[in-house]
């Protein structure tokens, strides 16, 4: 490796997580300053050692109108002072998208230390304003052209008697329709997923939902929108992560004994956006598919999942329901994901998502994770997508660690 390589090596050297969960007593202020100090505490630090932040939040000003500087008022006073601290939303992969802005500004030498945050207050005391948020994450100039998208997708199912439920979950069970009469994907295979999932975060003790459930019990569940379920469908959290981000001059500041290296953390747009944004991740890893020991992935559904690790190239096109079904992807198999138990089960603090993706594959590097352990894991890949346009994600993040 070249010098100029090596000092553009960027390592996790802190990360912090709340309780994923219900959390009434407590602001997304006091949410993202709970993640902050486990991050700073995990890497040996304090806010005067951080050189910028990037603060996370895509909720905070539709729920509790805090519509700008919202970073600047949650972490004055946390301590950090005279730094510049730069607000970020990218949908359900804001948390994602600060931490690969957070990568760049410390692999550029701008920075020695960043810290990345995501947090989200979603319960705020109106379930119909949480989830009238979600119909802002698309393009709302043209309303139509989504109900057109779904119906060319998923076919006209009439299930307005279902009750109320976000958009997106209309958004995921089209896509799922379009993969059923595809390949071939059928209902039980996603509820594995979603068993598997919470058989996964029963020992997460940060995880919304910690039972687990058997496909049977997954299957007979109240329908969401055919053909999910509600236990195949993340549920709305509050919660926040935090991860502090060094070169190799905030390494020796700071000790690398717990470092875990960022090979990729890559974001982008369309077409087939996370098919793409996982190549240039891969690419810039210097690694494949097959090099992956374990994943987080966005599955936001049961059929997120599915999807997600065919487009990463972690199982073939078709696959991912039967994969899920044989067990390749449970803890112990071929290739584990979603071993936090995903959002399915962990929950789904929008902009925290991403960062607690990392905490959890940081976690796994470090061989911390205790019974939810993937042994000998080195190289780990988080997938994180957000919103919906054009027939896909607006946006997918797709972040590469190792510990080699």
């Amino acid at each position: 490796m070249s010098a100029s390589a090596a000092s553009s090596r960027v390592w996790v050297v802190g990360v912090g997580m709340t309780t994923f969960g219900v959390h009434c007593e407590l602001t997304n202020h006091e949410l993202a300053r709970w993640a902050i100090r486990d991050a700073l505490s995990d890497a040996g630090a304090d806010p005067g050692v951080v050189d910028v932040v990037f603060y996370g939040t895509a909720t905070h000003g539709f729920l509790e109108r805090q519509v700008m500087v919202s970073g600047q008022i949650a972490l004055r006073s946390a301590g950090f002072e005279a730094i510049p601290v730069h607000n970020v939303e990218n949908a359900c992969a804001t948390g994602a998208s600060a931490l690969s802005l957070a990568v760049a500004q410390v692999r550029s030498g701008d920075a020695a230390v960043a810290l990345a945050v995501g947090a989200e207050k979603m319960h705020v005391g109106d379930p119909e304003r949480t989830m009238a948020l979600f119909d802002t994450a698309y393009d709302v100039s043209d309303p139509g052209a989504l109900l057109r998208t779904l119906k060319e997708l998923g076919g006209e199912v009439d299930e307005t008697e279902l009750g109320r439920r976000s958009i997106f979950m209309d958004i995921y069970a089209a896509l799922a329709r379009n993969h059923m009469r595809q390949y071939g994907t059928t209902q039980a295979q996603l509820a594995a997923v979603a068993s598997k999932n919470h058989a996964h975060a029963a020992d997460n003790a940060r995880a919304h939902y910690r039972g687990s459930l058997t496909v049977p019990v997954v299957l007979a569940a109240r329908q969401l929108a055919y053909p999910l379920t509600v236990p195949m469908c993340a549920p709305v959290t509050d919660g926040a992560a935090a991860v502090v981000v060094c070169n190799e001059e905030g390494l020796r500041r700071l000790g690398s004994e717990r470092a875990v290296e960022v090979l990729a953390a890559v974001v982008g747009t369309g077409p087939d956006v996370t098919r793409q944004v996982a190549a240039r991740a891969y690419d810039r890893a210097g690694v494949g598919p097959e090099d992956v020991d374990v994943a987080e992935v966005h599955d936001a559904t049961a059929f997120g999942e599915v999807l997600q690790t065919e487009l990463l190239g972690l199982v073939p096109a078709g696959e991912g329901g039967p994969a899920a079904w044989r067990g390749e992807t449970t803890l112990g198999g071929r290739i584990p994901v979603n071993p936090s138990g995903g959002l399915e089960s962990k929950g789904h603090p929008l902009a925290a998502t991403g960062l607690g993706q990392v905490f959890e594959l940081t976690e796994q590097l470090r061989g911390a994770c205790g019974s939810r352990q993937v042994l000998g894991a080195r190289i780990a890949l988080a997938e994180n997508g957000g919103g919906f346009h054009l027939g896909e994600e607006a946006v997918a993040s797709v972040i590469i660690l190792g510990r080699r």
